[in-house]
């Protein structure tokens, strides 16, 4: 059994600790390994690329969801199929665990790494998001077009953002998350996002049935329960099912705002009402929207619309605390 340990030292406080602890356990084990440490989310895809192209049985992801998020990519090709045969273990050392939660990986480190040495895995569906790299305001009201230079396809495991998120994103990436903690760091950063936030209007598509959505805040499009630091969502999806949930935020009023805000920390069911609504969709399309632009997923601002959401061709090997039959 050969690992590639692929290492964010900077992702969380006393990473680096952390990481010299990690590498004593595989040490002390005597497993075949390597490592690499990033510098860059950047850094984590390519090596993920590397590793996978390089045969390894497990790739091993050490850091936040950007760096999970990232290593996750470089399993995949622009069609959505896996390169190799490799699974994805998880040790995870960041703020916000929203994968492990959603799929029964110990955020304990050594509890995860018993995981990881135990091998057993199951197989999860992940989203394939195809979005523009670069903002282009001439694109607004279109959809995306593949012909366009500046395409990019990528991959996300929990939730998908449209709106708001990405500005929530950013907001709590900024460090505030190091002082109060994931879960009241990014409520604080959804308050003050909210405060000046000015939705709009958005075209989509799902499966192929267009319309217009108007004065949305944010539309979460997702595969598991959590979209993000304790908001989450209850849903009927299946492990099989290869739908996402859509839900959708739009006409808040200051009055609405404590309704909307114990729903989604709740993660209780709701009925569909004229703030919140919940969907489900295989393909969903999201036109071009110049007051609006930015889309997130795990985590991450990561590119702007048009974008196309899908699910990709092929599931994922990940390591996880499977129950035995």
């Amino acid at each position: 059994m050969r690992y590639f340990l692929i290492m964010n030292p900077g992702s969380g406080g006393g990473s680096r600790d952390k990481v010299k602890k990690i590498l004593a356990i595989f040490h002390k084990n005597r497993l075949e390994f390597d490592y690499k440490l990033t510098d860059t989310m950047e850094d984590a895809y390519t090596l993920s690329v590397e590793g996978n192209i390089k045969g390894y049985d497990t790739i091993v992801a050490v850091g936040g969801d950007g760096t999970i998020n990232r290593v996750i990519n470089g399993f995949y090709d622009p069609l959505g199929s896996r390169i190799s045969s490799s699974k994805l273990g998880v040790i995870h050392t960041g703020t916000s665990p929203d994968l492990c939660k959603s799929y029964n990986v110990p955020l304990d480190i050594e509890q995860a790494l018993k995981t990881v040495l135990a091998g057993k895995s199951g197989k999860i569906p992940l989203g394939k998001i195809t979005y523009t790299s670069v903002y282009d305001k001439g694109l607004d009201g279109l959809p995306l077009s593949m012909e366009n230079e500046h395409i990019q396809t990528s991959y996300f495991a929990c939730c998908a953002n449209i709106g708001l998120g990405a500005s929530v994103a950013r907001n709590a990436n900024s460090g505030i998350r190091n002082y109060i903690g994931d879960f009241a760091g990014t409520f604080v950063s959804l308050i003050i996002t909210l405060l000046k936030y000015q939705p709009g209007n958005y075209s989509v598509s799902f499966d192929g049935q267009k319309q217009v959505l108007g004065n949305v805040y944010n539309i979460a499009v997702g595969k598991t329960t959590y979209i993000a630091s304790g908001i989450k969502v209850k849903n009927q999806l299946t492990p099989g099912d290869s739908r996402f949930y859509t839900l959708i935020i739009k006409d808040l009023g200051f009055a609405d705002w404590a309704g909307v805000l114990r729903k989604i920390y709740s993660g209780k069911r709701f009925s569909n009402n004229k703030t919140m609504s919940l969907q489900y969709a295989s393909s969903i399309e999201v036109y071009g929207n110049r007051r609006n632009p930015e889309l997130e997923f795990d985590g991450d601002p990561r590119g702007f619309l048009p974008c196309v959401i899908e699910t990709a061709r092929d599931h994922l090997d990940l390591i996880c605390e499977v129950q035995d039959e």
